[in-house]
């Protein structure tokens, strides 16, 4: 039995205001998450507000392509 494209996959949250350049000068890196989303449920780019440890406080970490 041949499966076809996994409906769950892994995807990567990166924070949006550290990304920024210029925004924030005093950060010290880039906070990621790791969490899977289902493909057939949530199509688009996923966003979730998460707490980033560089800006100390909770952002808007985005979906980005690996």
């Amino acid at each position: 039995m041949a499966k076809g494209k996994d409906v769950r996959v892994t995807v990567i949250l990166e924070c949006t205001n550290c990304v920024r350049t210029g925004l924030n000068k005093e950060s010290r890196g880039v906070s990621r998450y790791i969490t899977q989303k289902n493909r057939h449920n949530t199509p688009s780019r996923l966003e979730l507000r998460k707490f980033c440890p560089y800006c100390y406080k909770h952002t808007i970490h985005g979906e980005i392509k690996k």
